[in-house]
């Protein structure tokens, strides 16, 4: 009976494991050129998002608000989009509520030199 036991959860594991790389390429890193990050619309698309969404707890100039003061310039824009999308802290991940190129434009905004903390 161990037998049968042992070998049912063995095939089950196995069997689980064939979804994983599926699951590994949603999670493929985002990458940010400075085309993207430079371009004119994508600004606009995270600019727009910022005022609907972010500056309810980061305040319009990011300072003061609910949260703490940000700091883009210290981080890559790949840690912005981590902590945008999966949250940190009392901040929320926003990755079901909206969709990863609208993420990333978030980032784009926060990250230029337009953005003033």
């Amino acid at each position: 009976m161990k037998i049968v036991s042992i070998l049912g959860v063995s095939a089950l594991l196995v069997t689980a494991g064939f979804g994983l790389p599926a699951a590994l390429a949603d999670e493929a890193p985002v990458e940010f050129t400075e085309a993207y990050l430079n371009d004119p619309k994508i600004f606009e698309q995270g600019k727009e998002l910022w005022f609907e969404q972010c500056t309810h707890c980061h305040g319009y100039k990011a300072y003061p608000g609910k949260a703490p003061k940000l700091k883009p310039r210290r981080y890559t824009p790949a840690f912005v989009y981590k902590r945008v999308s999966k949250g940190f802290k009392k901040m929320p991940a926003w990755e079901e509520v909206y969709e990863k190129d609208e993420l990333m434009a978030v980032v784009a905004y926060v990250k230029s030199k337009k953005f003033s903390p």
